[in-house]
């Protein structure tokens, strides 16, 4: 059996932020069909830091929800797991829940499993990427009885 570590950094304080049970819950089904020993570690932070990230990383400026930061070993370097760490910014994803009428748990869910889908080398640069990219999460958000994501919600008026 796989041996998943989770290392949660909570910089910030608020009632929305999951809690480290729901969190690796996430991590586990996203990881469900990844075989070896694996080590994360969930960073929550405030706009300020997760912008300064965006800007030194990405070259982009302003608070995104999520940042992956895969770990590449070093050649002949042996017994490390660590997958990599994901930022996430809760008041980013706190604003696009209540945007996008998307109860905030479930968008957690979503951005933590999305995330970890990053750091195991999935990407949605390309648009079929994209499309393998989404069907992955839409099933395992399906798992947790959670609506895709990507299909606008009808709300009732």
């Amino acid at each position: 059996m796989a041996n998943r570590e989770l290392e949660i950094q909570r910089i910030v304080d608020s009632t929305g932020i999951p809690s480290d049970a729901e969190l690796q819950q996430w991590v586990e089904l996203a990881l469900q069909d990844y075989s070896p020993d694996a080590e994360v570690v969930i960073r929550i932070v405030d706009s300020e830091e997760i912008s300064a990230l965006n800007q030194q990383y990405r070259q982009k400026s302003g608070a995104t929800n999520i940042l992956s930061f895969p770990f590449d070993l070093p050649e002949g370097v042996e017994g490390i797991d660590l997958l990599g760490d994901l930022v996430v910014c809760s008041s980013v994803l706190e604003q696009e829940a209540f945007d996008q009428k998307k109860e905030l748990k479930n968008h957690w869910a979503h951005i933590i499993i999305h995330g970890i889908l990053h750091l195991l080398g999935y990407d949605h640069i390309e648009e079929s990427d994209a499309n393998e990219m989404e069907a992955k999460e839409i099933l395992m958000l399906q798992k947790l009885r959670i609506n895709n994501p990507y299909q606008e919600q009808e709300v009732n008026v």
